[in-house]
């Protein structure tokens, strides 16, 4: 049986690369997501931007667009215009030396040829022209003359065919009728793709002739047919570029190629059947080339080539249009144009890309729209909350947060002793840490020949391992987050979510029973799920409602009479709204004493349930501090002003502190008593 085995180049990078890390990535996701970005954009804007070690579109569509404006500025298109002129110049300076040298030759004749020399046009086009039939005297002059009609023949080719300026050097006259046979067949073969009347056997008879002429090899008459029209189009480019004078100096010289007319009829055909086949491709575009390094016509078809591509991959990179995705991105273009390295870093934001689909961080809903699951959110959740940790404990880890309260029943998980702990010890593990170190230390003395060393103490503080406990005290968390629109405004927005998002971790993963119930107050108030506050979106609705959201966080703690209650508040204005005894939201700013009244008859109602509450105040408007300060006071509560990038350690370090024996308390001073009672146009809210 035949081995059917095949080999290609690997196109997978780096091997040994580690997997695509998606943590970095979800968390930039997160961010924006919280800001407001839909996580389809959110993750658009990732592979836009890239991460710490990994290039993003942005950069690769820079390093195209540098590409791009290098191709232009260094070239100009009239570089075998100046060739052929150099040529001329050089066979008409070859011709009046000879003619200076021949003694022999009639002083008449000399006269009259150096008179047709001399009155030759100015142009170079013209002058190749008149001098088609001119009797060189020279024999260098003769193979210069005849090196132009061979360069502008074997140009116009190189301009559809890559490679052929190459190839036809020195050429023969067999090599000449070989093209022209070649064109001929092409396009017969061409004109009956057109009709419909081709067939395979036609391809490949046509290749089994030519296909020499043809190195990219292609399979069918189609890809043929790809090449062809991208490689014509771009002359056709190249030609509208050119000044006027320039393009009609080229298309004179043109009928001068390999001394004959007849390959720019066939080629001038070929066009013309490549524009009615392949009509999508761009024949009007026009480049302004302003560079000094001059192009021929066939490396000028090749740039003109490569500044479509560079066009192609700027706007794949883009990922503007509908539907884009990154397996749009063609690898191979972008490795030829760029390098291996971008293609290696465009295959990794694929990855990427594809591994935050497969992996379930991102699922569609019921109307096709991307959101993070819950997956994603757990994650996210985990991130923040190591950050709340780093932050409250001053070091790494999470030793805080892994404490479940000093009392209670043991969990069976140890952990190594650190200051302050008052778990009791773990015997048996603090017991085997001492013997392991113990016996290492002597063998360690063993090997190194001591004796008599000092004796080695059985347990140190280092092998002291204690038990964890579980809470008994359930606790009933009301975090009350404000919604209006100057959060958003002052840049608050995501710090509030990043908070909710933490002590939503926080809670479900290490304290499940305790109640939490996220509200998030507006123009009114609201219960939300962390994934609908995560996507929440800024509201203009004017209105900072804290009563309805005081009313929401009541019904919550009665609803679980046996916890304790939690209350924590993040607001960065006096409350401007409340509800109506018919539901209806009133609004007024500067806040009336009555939507005030109502705030505070309902903190109050907390305060009778055994909320314990704090306030988190963002901002610095002093009248909102003695606001927020005499709202504390009237419930024992305790009032933080954290930074924005401190505010979810503050509303974590306040719920654990909520969770540990006798809670807290304590008094905090006022001066804002005239809408408490006491002043003269307040009011003092009772039962």
């Amino acid at each position: 049986m035949k081995d059917r085995t095949r080999f290609k180049r690997y196109e997978g990078g780096d091997p040994l690369a580690p997997p695509v890390d998606l943590a970095e990535a979800l968390d930039a996701i997160g961010e924006d997501v919280m800001a407001g970005y839909s996580p389809e954009r959110a993750m658009r804007e990732f592979l836009r931007r890239g991460g710490r070690d990994q290039t993003g579109l942005d950069d690769l569509a820079r390093r195209v667009a540098e590409r791009r404006r290098e191709l232009t500025q260094r070239h100009h298109l009239d570089g075998t215009l100046q060739e052929v002129r150099d040529l001329l110049d050089h066979a008409l300076l070859e011709e009046r030396k000879q003619l200076a040298r021949d003694a022999m030759m009639d002083d008449g004749d000399r006269a009259l040829r150096e008179m047709q020399l001399e009155n030759l046009s100015p142009s170079t086009a013209a002058a190749v022209s008149e001098l088609s039939s001119y009797d060189w005297q020279s024999r260098e002059a003769r193979e210069d003359y005849e090196k132009i009609k061979d360069l502008l023949g074997r140009e116009l080719l190189d301009q559809r065919f890559a490679g052929m300026k190459q190839a036809l050097e020195n050429a023969t006259d067999a090599d000449r009728a070989a093209v022209n046979q070649m064109l001929g067949d092409l396009n017969e073969l061409l004109e009956k793709h057109a009709r419909c009347e081709d067939t395979p056997e036609d391809f490949a008879d046509f290749m089994a002739k030519h296909g020499d002429f043809f190195p990219e090899n292609p399979s069918n008459i189609e890809e043929l047919l790809d090449s062809l029209a991208q490689r014509s189009a771009a002359a056709q480019r190249m030609l509208n570029s050119m000044s006027p004078e320039q393009r009609q100096e080229l298309m004179e010289l043109s009928q001068q190629a390999f001394g004959s007319p007849e390959l720019m009829e066939q080629l001038a055909r070929m066009d013309a059947n490549l524009q009615s086949l392949r009509p999508g491709e761009d024949w009007g575009g026009s480049e302004q080339m302003s560079g000094e390094q001059g192009l021929g016509l066939g490396d000028g078809t090749g740039v003109f080539q490569d500044l479509a591509d560079l066009d192609a991959l700027s706007e794949q990179l883009s990922q503007s249009y509908g539907g884009a995705r990154m397996d749009d991105l063609d690898l191979d273009l972008l490795a030829r144009q760029l390098g291996e390295q971008a293609a290696v870093d465009a295959r990794t934001l694929q990855r990427l890309e594809q591994a935050l689909r497969d992996t379930g961080y991102l699922k569609r809903d019921s109307s096709g729209q991307y959101r993070l699951s819950p997956k994603a959110m757990r994650q996210l959740g985990k991130a923040l909350l190591r950050d709340v940790a780093e932050r409250m404990s001053g070091r790494q880890g999470q030793r805080e947060l892994q404490r479940a309260g000093a009392a209670g029943d043991l969990s069976g998980a140890t952990r190594q002793w650190a200051f302050g702990d008052t778990e009791p010890w773990h015997v048996p593990r603090t017991m085997l840490n001492g013997v392991l170190r113990r016996a290492g230390a002597l063998r360690d003395a063993s090997s190194l020949g001591s004796s008599g060393t000092a004796p080695v103490p059985l347990v140190s503080v280092d092998d002291i391992e204690v038990q964890e406990t579980e809470a008994r005290t359930q606790a009933a968390v009301a975090l009350l987050v404000d919604t209006s629109f100057s959060m958003a405004m002052d840049g608050r927005w995501v710090p509030m979510k990043r908070t909710a998002l933490a002590l939503h971790t926080l809670i479900r993963s290490r304290f499940r029973g305790d109640h939490l119930q996220l509200i998030g107050f507006g123009r009114h108030a609201e219960v939300m799920e962390i994934e609908q506050l995560t996507a929440l979106d800024a509201m203009w609705d004017k209105g900072t409602n804290l009563h309805h959201a005081l009313l929401l966080a009541n019904r919550h703690f009665r609803k679980h009479p046996n916890a304790q209650p939690v209350l924590l508040i993040v607001t960065d204005g006096e409350p401007t709204s409340h509800l109506e005894p018919d539901g209806e939201v009133y609004f007024s700013y500067p806040p009336h004493p009555l939507t005030v009244a109502y705030a505070v008859r309902e903190l109050d109602n907390a305060g009778r349930l055994g909320a314990q509450t704090t306030f988190f105040r963002l901002g610095e408007d002093p009248g909102l501090g003695r606001f927020i300060d005499q709202m504390a006071r009237r419930v024992d509560g305790r009032v933080v002003a954290p930074e924005l990038d401190d505010l979810g350690a503050a509303v974590v370090g306040s719920y654990l502190g909520s969770r540990g024996p006798g809670g807290y308390g304590g008094g905090f001073g006022g001066g804002y008593g005239d809408w408490f009672g006491g002043g003269g146009r307040g009011f003092w809210v009772g039962d």
